[in-house]
């Protein structure tokens, strides 16, 4: 029995360790975002001689949210002839088929992907797109955004450096208002991308592609094997292979789109789930690569495995809670009462890994919307929610790499109204 709680307390101790890595981590990102010198874009660049694009649009069932960014995207301020937009029908069953069919027949640019057989997924579906056309950038974005007319052309500009991979623009929720779930995540996006991300950019560090709002070179990702079927972010993969390849990613803070955020919580824990399970799937496979990579230094290594592990924090901590209580019915809890060490490690957790409240704080002041940080104290609540659903994700990826099952792509549910105006 002592040798079990020695283990038990020692794994406790493992626990805070982790959080206070985590925890100095954001710190560091507020600090230097709020006080420290800020990394510019490639957005003033003047530049007559823009690259061709091809802005890829996967849609699997997407009848509420396919005309708006049709209709954003054909009013563009980017050559025409130059654009290619591709909407990608992924074995859609409503009315996705004939709406982009509608706009094809209107612009001849609009040329749709029509995908029946085949995997489903949108790895596999950018796959087949990148081979139907011959422009050199490949731009994505999620079939509910709603992009600016400036947006191609901030994105395509970056390329214009060699060293250029891939650019991620900022992701802005357009519905905050609808309820609390939406005011949450509101909250959650402006402190990981005014801060976390422009951080990472200003420190030369990882910031990572998104997978929407965002371009890449299509050579360099054709080249690198494309996107691997079975990851379910195939964004982070390709943050990775591009880093460990000595390619950059650059962040665009005020390159924005707007996004239709989950507004049931049913939708919000699928959508978790997705991400931790697809993050870990990716965490598993570049371990390695990222720690024997030529290309990167010691601080981007640091970075990089402090972004592979980040879901990663969420079962480790429940664990440590589950082995809090186990300890305090043993009667061991010596340093600190059960209830202190329990609220100390879920502090710790939710400073060092959920939406810090002071990253987010400098998020809203720098936003000017400071009205928002009356939210902050709800956001204990969306902690143990994220904690439990990153868990069980983070376990379904371990059982993936097991049993090497295929992973299935789960849309995330939309919500628009159908009569919305643009």
């Amino acid at each position: 029995m002592e040798l079990v709680v020695l283990i038990l307390k020692s794994y406790l101790v493992f626990v805070v360790g982790v959080m206070i890595l985590y925890t100095a981590r954001h710190f560091i990102f507020t600090v230097n975002r709020f006080m420290g010198e800020q990394m510019l874009y490639y957005q003033d660049i003047v530049d007559s001689e823009l690259p061709r694009i091809a802005v890829l649009i996967p849609m699997h069932n997407e009848e509420l949210v396919a005309k708006h960014i049709l209709d954003h995207l054909i009013s563009a301020d980017y050559p025409l002839d130059k654009t290619e937009i591709i909407p990608i029908n992924d074995h859609s069953e409503d009315r996705t088929k004939e709406i982009v069919d509608e706009y094809a027949a209107r612009y001849k640019h609009i040329k749709p992907l029509h995908r029946h057989s085949d995997r489903r997924g949108k790895p596999a579906a950018l796959n087949e797109a990148m081979t139907l056309t011959d422009a050199e950038i490949i731009v994505v974005f999620d079939a509910d955004y709603l992009p600016a007319k400036g947006t191609l052309r901030d994105i395509a500009i970056s390329f214009k450096d060699p060293e250029i991979g891939a650019v991620m623009g900022r992701v802005v929720p357009e519905n905050t208002s609808k309820n609390l779930l939406t005011r949450v995540l509101d909250l959650e996006r402006s402190g990981g991308y005014q801060v976390d991300q422009q951080a990472r950019y200003n420190l030369k560090l990882l910031p990572q592609y998104g997978g929407t709002v965002g371009g890449f070179r299509k050579k360099v990702v054709l080249d690198l094997g494309g996107f691997d079927p079975n990851m379910l972010t195939e964004d982070t993969e390709l943050t990775y292979k591009l880093f460990v390849n000595g390619w950059k990613v650059v962040y665009a803070n005020r390159v924005e789109a707007y996004e239709e955020s989950p507004e049931d919580w049913n939708v919000r824990s699928r959508q978790i789930r997705r991400w931790a399970r697809g993050h870990t799937q990716v965490m598993f496979k570049f371990i390695l690569p990222v720690l024997k990579s030529e290309h990167l230094v010691m601080k981007e290594k640091i970075d990089g495995l402090f972004l592979l592990f980040v879901y990663s924090a969420s079962p480790i901590l429940f664990l440590g809670l589950c082995d809090s209580l186990i300890l305090f019915f043993l009667g061991e809890m010596k340093i600190l009462s059960s209830l202190l060490m329990f609220l100390f490690v879920a502090s710790f957790n939710t400073l060092g890994n959920f939406a810090p409240f002071f990253q987010i704080g400098i998020a809203s002041f720098i936003d000017g919307g400071t009205y928002r940080i009356r939210l902050l104290p709800l956001l204990i609540f969306n902690f143990f929610f994220n904690m439990l659903y990153m868990s069980m994700g983070f376990f379904e990826a371990i059982i993936d790499l097991i049993t090497k099952r295929e992973s299935k792509w789960d849309k995330t549910t939309r919500f628009r109204a159908k009569d919305k105006k643009n």
